[in-house]
């Protein structure tokens, strides 16, 4: 995946990362006091703003020349599913890692503290990012009623790392 310093208009990357380096900056204090910080912050429009401004941020969906859907270098068949608002974290966290129908693997809070980023692999020789998208969609909406933040159809999407002690890594990602 790319990996971009904050701010979010910064659209070229300062490196490639494997999902477990991007696990150990969640899982690690490195996000933990802006983190904390952010999700004690009351007002949206200033929380958005701390947010595009003070959290670096990946592209879960490849690696790119610079952040945008048409500078794609490799996909990494993977993708983000976002949820936003949920009533309850864990519940939803749950249900997501019990999941038959999707691997997990990477899972984390999201940095205002009340959704969750879901990364799932998908193979893109039987369909597209774009159908891939619809079809989870879809899927987590017919099986669990959830409803997924559709602004995250974009391959080029940029995902805000934060902190999340409790994220959880597939075993065939951690480092030797």
């Amino acid at each position: 995946m790319s990996f971009f310093k904050a701010p979010i208009r910064n659209v070229f990357p300062s490196e490639t990362l494997r999902l477990h380096h991007i696990y150990e900056l969640i899982s690690s204090d490195k996000y933990r006091s802006v983190t904390i910080d952010l999700r004690a912050i009351t007002d949206p429009k200033i929380k958005r703003k701390i947010k595009a401004n003070n959290l670096d941020y990946v592209t879960f969906s490849g690696v790119f020349e610079r952040r945008n859907d048409n500078n794609l270098v490799k996909h990494s068949n993977l993708i983000t599913i976002d949820f936003d608002h949920l009533e309850n974290l864990e519940k939803t966290r749950q249900l997501l890692l019990a999941d038959k129908a999707f691997d997990t693997e990477l899972l984390f809070a999201s940095p205002s503290g009340d959704g969750l980023k879901w990364i799932v692999r998908v193979d893109l020789e039987q369909a597209t990012h774009a159908q891939y998208f619809q079809a989870i969609t879809n899927y987590l909406q017919y099986t669990y009623n959830i409803e997924v933040d559709a602004s995250g159809k974009d391959v080029s999407r940029a995902c805000f790392l934060c902190h999340d002690p409790n994220a959880f890594l597939h075993k065939r990602h951690r480092a030797l």
